[in-house]
């Protein structure tokens, strides 16, 4: 079968979750179909890339746009458009895109991200008999800015990024009907985003959960990493893409509400915050001896690795972590917020360790920092969990089915 993929960023090399997600897909579609792949290029891409041409046929690609803070804000006040549609449109890019499918037609073009909906939207528009449409939600992105709403309007510090996420909330929801309505299928990262995609436009077409997961062949526990840390511990870890708001949220929280609590008991204990992208809000804890901020790094594992504790600090966000799926791979305690942990049907104390409020967070920290034997049989236990239930190879043929559903109500063959 031939499909045509549009990505928001190249999927290779797989370095966060968005490129996660879409590598692995292909990865794992490639051998059954022809894959023809559109991605945007963010500085630094190479398209060259020896995994990206062995996967795909053909790999299409232009420059990601850059807007002006001058224009963001005409938009935000204006457009009916949610800033995610309008953050990687491009006029030119589309045009390639209208070309491209006027000569290559595909069975099936499959949508990765929000970011992405506006030129399939606008390729409905200009060609007549588009193939089907499947729309992979890696969030229920509506869902998500009222969540960051809920966590904000609470503190009058944040009001004016609460208000940001209220105006945003209201045009995602319209503008994600618009989606679920348009699409021929839909792939959800868990089943809470599912039903939430259902409620805001409950018309009968394929859904099926096609959850994030983990290249357990990648994560080893026990391969001779590198040591990163050069003092001595106890090393405490998060890792992501430091300028999503979610995750510059939660580790403030951590370091200003939990780690003072944590250090009470165990004064030794370091924190490591370890993603690319550090955004400026986070500048205040480099004065802060027990926190290191790393930014890029080139590999994520041996931090992961050699860490004596992870943690899921998130107060805001939707969808499923892939940053808890890696940990667990890595056989790593775990201390998440529920929220941090939505969609995975883990067990509080099995898998990870569960904690909403900073008193808890830091007594479950402490607990597996002092109880090493329970730390690491939890790590098995979550290493166990991801090999079961959370293996790419697993997960992709939920993918195939939807596929098949399409397959039924058209003219091609699966």
């Amino acid at each position: 079968m031939k499909l045509l993929v549009l990505t928001p960023q190249l999927p290779y090399p797989p370095h966060q979750g968005t490129t996660l997600r879409n590598y692995n897909l292909l990865k794992r579609l490639a051998p059954q179909h022809s894959i023809r792949l559109f991605s945007l290029l963010a500085p630094g891409d190479d398209p060259a890339a020896p995994p990206l041409q062995s996967l795909c046929d053909h790999l299409l690609t232009a420059p990601q746009p850059r807007r002006r803070t001058a224009d963001r804000l005409r938009h935000l006040l204006l457009s009916p458009l949610p800033d995610m549609a309008l953050r990687l449109w491009s006029g030119s890019a589309l045009a390639q895109l209208q070309a491209h499918v006027r000569q290559h037609r595909p069975h099936i073009i499959q949508v990765e991200g929000i970011e992405m909906a506006p030129y399939w939207l606008a390729l409905a528009q200009s060609e007549p008999d588009l193939p089907p449409v499947v729309y992979d939600a890696h969030n229920a992105e509506a869902l998500l800015q009222q969540r960051a709403f809920a966590a904000d309007v609470r503190r009058p510090r944040r009001w004016v990024a609460a208000a940001y996420s209220a105006v945003q909330t209201l045009k995602l929801r319209r503008y994600e009907q618009r989606i679920v309505r348009a699409a021929s299928g839909i792939a959800a990262v868990s089943s809470a985003d599912a039903v939430a995609l259902q409620r805001l436009a409950p018309v009968a077409r394929p859904l099926q959960v096609v959850s994030n997961g983990v290249d357990i062949d990648v994560y080893q526990p026990h391969a001779p990493y590198p040591n990163p840390y050069p003092q001595t511990g106890p090393h405490i870890v998060f890792t992501g893409k430091m300028d999503f708001r979610p995750n510059v949220d939660g580790v403030l929280w951590f370091a200003e509400q939990v780690l003072p609590r944590l250090q009470a008991a165990i004064p030794q204990v370091h924190f490591w915050i370890v993603g690319k992208s550090p955004h400026q809000r986070l500048d205040r804890l480099h004065q802060h001896p027990d926190i290191t901020i790393t930014g890029a790094v080139p590999d994520i594992l041996p931090y992961i690795a050699h860490a004596d504790l992870y943690v899921v600090p998130l107060l805001a966000g939707g969808g499923t972590r892939l940053k808890i799926l890696e940990a667990m791979a890595m056989a790593k305690p775990i201390v998440s917020t529920r929220l941090g942990a939505d969609g995975f049907a883990v067990e509080d104390g099995e898998q990870l360790a569960l904690a909403d409020t900073s008193a808890e967070f830091a007594a479950r920290c402490q607990k597996l920092l002092h109880d090493r034997q329970s730390a690491a049989a939890m790590g098995q236990r979550g290493r166990i969990f991801v090999e079961i239930r959370y293996n790419w190879d697993c997960i992709v043929p939920q993918l195939a089915h939807l596929y098949e559903q399409l397959g039924r109500s058209s003219h091609f063959n699966v």
